[in-house]
């Protein structure tokens, strides 16, 4: 813009002299920028008289709130008492993960929480945490890779189909999969996620749709994989025209990419301007969903689990068209998300990070390490663990105490040892750096029944 729009401009226009002028200014300077100084005083000249019409709306939505009912950015406290909650596999879990519910637990939008059996410290929520809140979401309760899952495809192939095919398996991996922050694939996809209105209603997202787009059916880095494996079903389900036995079967695990880091970037800042918590609590900020920013949140987070989703999608896609065989069964599930569910008669916003959805008669799956099984199970709709159960083994090493501890040569013995082939992959994410699977299975009877295992062979990660 030649000549930059100033507060001074607004406030000739007719704009209070309160926060709404640099909320305006904010809004403008970031996505309207370029446009000419005059179009955008016609259209905040409307918004001024006409507020109301602008509710909701991608850049002016923030500034009409302003208007109507400006936010109430106030210091808030933690209260003296928990939210009533329940930890599965106490003994299990250090002692940060617990600290770091019981801080959340305080919070005055707090109704209940749980801790899964695999949990560790992690940054606001801990990992395996599960909170549920009072009409208010915290964008570090669900993480920074929003939409993080699991999905599992069962091919209707016998697991002998790995004999003498390992190599041509292996070079399927290879080129049908990326990993990390710079590799895509050279054919592109167009996918119905990348037509949804709010790629064109939330500015931020506009600007992240060639992001999206470039990263379609791509993985990232650190526990992220896809990995070829052996289903063995012990309890088939009635519809999945499978007899018990072992079959052929590809899992994978990754979330969101550089879309939804960027989102969670974005509104945990916002968070934490508009609610200021002692600084011990800072990283569990909240949006209020009755406000733009914690309904634009709540748009954004489920478009980056629907894109999450389309990148699984693209990956099994790809994969099923190389071994030229389709897919019976698919069992898929997301990690670190949000959901609007009823808690003791009261609709509560459930945030699951690094914990698996166990509804009653809920599918999922719930990953070992890359030489140990993962399970394949059905939710048992257990309300003291908020229907939930883990979303993996949980880390026993962090990694960075993984690199002063294990060695090249001590994975590759672990590999060996489980006949597992792997293909990328760094020391921080050694089989020896997770806890171990059956204790953490032992430890939620009561939130999931097991119909099958999936066994790793061939694993693919970033290098």
């Amino acid at each position: 813009m030649g000549n930059k729009l100033t507060g001074k401009d607004l406030i000739k226009l007719g704009f209070p002299k309160n926060n709404s002028i640099n909320i305006a200014l904010g809004q403008i300077n970031r996505y309207r920028k370029r446009e000419k100084k005059e179009s955008i005083l016609t259209e905040a000249k409307d918004v001024l008289l006409n507020p109301e019409k602008f509710e909701g709306h991608g850049t002016w939505g923030k500034v009409a709130e302003g208007l109507i009912k400006p936010v109430q950015v106030r210091m808030h406290q933690l209260k003296a008492t928990r939210a009533p909650f329940t930890i599965f596999g106490e003994n299990e879990i250090d002692q940060q993960a617990k600290f770091q519910l019981y801080d959340s637990l305080k919070l005055p939008i707090s109704v209940a929480g749980a801790l899964m059996p695999d949990a560790h410290s992690g940054y606001g929520l801990p990992i395996g945490g599960v909170l549920a809140t009072d009409n208010a979401v915290i964008p570090y309760g669900v993480g920074v890779d929003i939409g993080c899952r699991m999905s599992l495809s069962i091919f209707d192939l016998p697991a002998s189909h790995f004999k003498g095919k390992e190599h041509q398996l292996e070079a399927i991996l290879k080129d049908n999969t990326k990993f990390g922050m710079n590799e895509t694939h050279a054919s592109r996809v167009d996918h119905e996620v990348f037509h949804k209105s709010e790629f064109q209603d939330i500015p931020l997202l506009k600007n992240l749709l060639p992001k999206a787009y470039k990263q379609l059916g791509s993985s990232g880095g650190g526990n992220h994989f896809v990995e070829f494996g052996i289903a063995k079903i012990d309890n088939p389900e009635n519809e999945w025209k499978l007899e018990k036995g072992e079959y052929f079967a590809v899992l994978s695990h990754s979330g969101s990419r550089g879309l939804g880091a960027n989102i969670a970037k974005h509104y945990t800042y916002l968070a934490t301007k508009q609610c200021p918590l002692p600084k011990n609590v800072q990283h569990l900020a909240w949006l209020d969903l009755n406000t733009h920013d914690g309904q634009e949140y709540w748009l954004a987070m489920n478009l980056a689990g629907e894109y999450a989703k389309a990148c699984h999608d693209d990956i099994h896609r790809r994969i099923a068209k190389a071994i030229g065989k389709r897919v019976v069964v698919t069992v898929e599930n997301h990690h670190n998300f949000a959901w609007k569910e009823m808690v003791n008669g009261q609709e509560c916003i459930v945030h699951r990070k690094g914990a698996t959805p166990a509804g009653e008669g809920q599918l999922g799956i719930i990953p070992g390490s890359m030489t140990a099984p993962g399970y394949i199970v059905k939710g048992k709709g257990n309300a003291e663990s908020l229907n939930s159960a883990s979303h993996g083994a949980g880390r026993l090493f962090s990694r960075a105490k993984c690199k002063s501890t294990f060695t090249q040569s001590e994975i590759k013995k672990v590999l060996k040892a489980n006949d597992v082939t792997l293909i990328g992959g760094n020391i921080d994410e050694a089989p020896m750096a997770y806890k171990d699977i059956t204790k953490v299975m032992a430890n939620q009877i009561d939130l999931v029944e097991v119909l099958g295992t999936f066994t790793p062979k061939i694993v693919r990660m970033d290098r």
